[in-house]
């Protein structure tokens, strides 16, 4: 599963980052990244409970 962080929608609330540590990360700038793309699948859980609690929707898992 790759997982991606749209740069347009994501304003930063860090709400990916308190939930999946593993995957998330802040920029220096302040907005979510991703440290890796492939998603291994035992942090699937935490990745699809970082999606749904993301408030810009700027998440997506394909």
């Amino acid at each position: 599963m790759r997982v991606q962080v749209d740069d347009d929608r994501c304003r930063g609330h860090g709400v990916c980052v308190a939930v999946c540590p593993d995957v998330f990360t802040l920029t220096d700038g302040g907005y979510a990244a991703p440290l890796m793309s492939d998603v291994p699948a035992e942090l699937a859980p935490a990745v699809q409970e970082a999606i749904a609690g993301c408030p810009e929707n700027a998440i997506t898992l394909g």
